[in-house]
């Protein structure tokens, strides 16, 4: 089992704390870190946030957010063992063949490190403000992935769909080992479907191990539906409520079959915070190796 620094770009928001977080979590036997995204938080937000209770987003309007592309290339040399991941990257927002290039560039760079955890947005007001449409968005993030695999496969790409409509063009340069691993997050069923049609992983954002182990066995369900091994999705999972008792939720977790436990950066904000990353890193590295 694997263990992933979620949310890192969140905390370590200037240049030396964003480099001391990484090179801290790969001293203390982290594999990933990463970085979240929204481009920006409206003043005004109807749309309903579906990981907590009130529908409220927990983040006041001036939290910083980085863009991840950017904080994970700064970031990348300072600790070159860690891989490199957005948890997550909203793409229908984003035009596929920059955001290919800009991917495989950093993968490039990074050695073949990069990991694109993706979702389709739940905030309209966001859509809104840059511009882009919000209905059918599940429909042209898919699209918009299999348009940047193209790009990624070869030279003289072309792909003609309902989004994404290019002749013949190369892209360069591509990613070190033919495209990057694709991680569908969110607790929908349309997610679990769009993580079982063009996925590697699956990254739920549900903590409580009961409804995670649901949400794991519809995955595996759906994907033998579909003729896919299900055993070919690798789980991500938050590690939330289990930070009290890591051992016990470590244990837990690979009892539902994940491959990689994702631990929010926030619960090492503050002072002491990286004293708690490298205590816990310790704690849980013998357990997960």
């Amino acid at each position: 089992m694997k263990l992933g620094l979620a949310f890192a770009s969140s905390i370590g928001i200037d240049g030396g704390s964003a480099l001391e977080i990484c090179r801290c979590a790969e001293s203390a036997g982290f594999e990933s870190v990463w970085g979240g995204e929204h481009v920006i938080i409206p003043d005004s937000i109807a749309s309903k946030y579906p990981y907590s209770a009130d529908g409220k987003i927990p983040a006041e309007p001036d939290t910083p957010v980085p863009d991840p592309l950017i904080w994970l290339a700064f970031a990348a040399a300072a600790a070159p063992t860690l891989r490199l991941g957005t948890c997550i990257l909203i793409v229908p927002q984003r035009n596929p063949l920059v955001l290919a290039k800009e991917l495989a560039t950093l993968d490039q760079l990074s050695g073949g490190r990069v990991e694109l955890g993706l979702g389709v947005g739940w905030m309209k007001e966001e859509f809104d403000a840059l511009g882009v449409s919000w209905p059918r968005r599940g429909a042209r993030n898919d699209e918009y992935i299999a348009a940047m695999r193209a790009l990624w496969a070869g030279p003289h790409a072309e792909f003609h769909g309902e989004f994404v409509d290019f002749e013949p063009v190369t892209c360069s340069p591509r990613p070190v080992n033919g495209s990057i691993p694709v991680l569908v997050g969110g607790d929908t069923e349309a997610a679990i479907q769009r993580a079982v049609r063009i996925a590697d992983g699956y990254f739920p954002g549900e903590g409580d191990a009961e409804r995670l182990g649901e949400l794991i066995g519809r995955l595996r369900k759906a994907a033998e539906t579909a003729g896919r091994d299900p055993n070919s999705i690798e789980i991500n999972a938050m590690f939330g409520v289990q930070m009290a008792d890591p051992a016990a939720g470590v244990e837990q977790m690979a009892a539902l079959g994940v491959g990689r436990i994702m631990i929010p950066a926030f619960f090492f904000a503050g002072p002491g915070g990286l004293d708690r990353l490298r205590e816990l890193g310790e704690k849980l590295a013998p357990l997960t190796g």
